[in-house]
């Protein structure tokens, strides 16, 4: 039996998804998140075997997720869902520790494959995806100078992504239940490492990442 933990901030996408994945045999979905925190709090509780997890969900987007959770919980294997066909989001996905990626326009035998595959701790990306072309992609962002962001925390990204959704210092502290003097002490330390000067500035890095 595969277990399954869905990530989808879309209610009838995930409820479909959901159908169709228990209609499957051997597949047995056993939790739902509807943002990226809330899928971190799933996985690190349920221990799936594979979390099918959206790209952009709200307070914390998929690839941080998928990041956080190999480090964390490296036997759950992630399976991105995606409306996104660029190299750089798949490389990216890739890179930190995805090993599945399925096109929102694929047909749902290309989700039902990519999840049996990285069960088994093998990579899948559904067509028209080239392996060939990725691998490319990784090896050259791997040679590239080291990017500010990989010397972030997890914590810090964390801030950094509810900053970009236009969250208050009060609203961040109570979504990851910290102090509201800690938030500013994260945010501090994120400008400085970044090397912004302002708001305006932090907001922007993290639009464009």
């Amino acid at each position: 039996m595969i277990t399954i933990v869905l990530a989808e901030d879309h209610h009838v996408v995930r409820q479909a998804l959901r159908s169709m994945l228990d209609s499957e045999r051997y597949f047995k979905v056993v939790g739902e998140a509807s943002t990226g925190l809330e899928s971190i709090e799933l996985v690190e509780r349920l221990k799936p075997n594979v979390l099918v997890l959206d790209l952009m969900l709200p307070y914390l987007n998929g690839i941080e997720v998928v990041r956080q959770l190999s480090r964390s919980q490296p036997q759950t294997r992630t399976v991105i869902l995606s409306m996104h066909s660029d190299e750089s989001y798949v490389s990216e996905a890739l890179k930190n520790g995805a090993l599945g990626y399925v096109l929102k326009t694929a047909d749902s035998s290309s989700l039902v494959d990519a999840i049996r595959t990285v069960a088994l701790g093998k990579r899948y990306l559904s067509p028209p995806l080239s392996e060939l072309l990725i691998d490319s992609y990784l090896k050259t962002s791997r040679d590239s100078s080291l990017d500010k962001y990989e010397t972030l925390t997890a914590r810090e990204r964390e801030v950094l992504h509810l900053v970009a959704e236009g969250n208050t210092n009060e609203e961040i502290a109570s979504q990851l239940h910290i102090s509201r003097r800690t938030v500013e002490a994260h945010r501090a330390r994120v400008m400085q490492k970044l090397d912004l000067r302002n708001q305006a500035e932090l907001v922007r890095f993290a639009l464009q990442r």
